[in-house]
């Protein structure tokens, strides 16, 4: 990873305001507020581009605000969550890069 990188953990829980199941981890504040005050272009509801690496996996996708608007939220694909032994209610430990 070559950007700004944040190493934390976070414990996976569903989003329950659709009838699929979509699993997201929340960003640590601290780490909320800093990626939050970089410059960036404009995005399509404030959404950060980077680079996840959990477990074995390595992907890029986009973090969210959240509902409230404070820290950011991170979608975690159910295959990354079966091939790292994850389900919702379970800590990862998670390291995110800016891209």
């Amino acid at each position: 990873m070559t950007g700004d990188t944040y190493e934390f953990e976070s414990t996976l829980w569903a989003w329950t305001a659709r009838k699929e199941l979509w699993v997201f981890a929340t960003v640590p504040d601290d780490a909320s507020d800093e990626i939050a005050d970089q410059p960036r272009p404009p995005s399509g509801f404030g959404a950060v581009k980077v680079r996840v690496r959990l477990g074995e996996s390595t992907w890029e996708t986009s973090i969210f605000p959240g509902v409230d608007g404070d820290a950011y939220v991170l979608p975690i694909k159910k295959a990354v969550r079966a091939k790292a032994g994850l389900d919702v209610g379970d800590t990862a430990a998670i390291a995110i890069e800016l891209i």
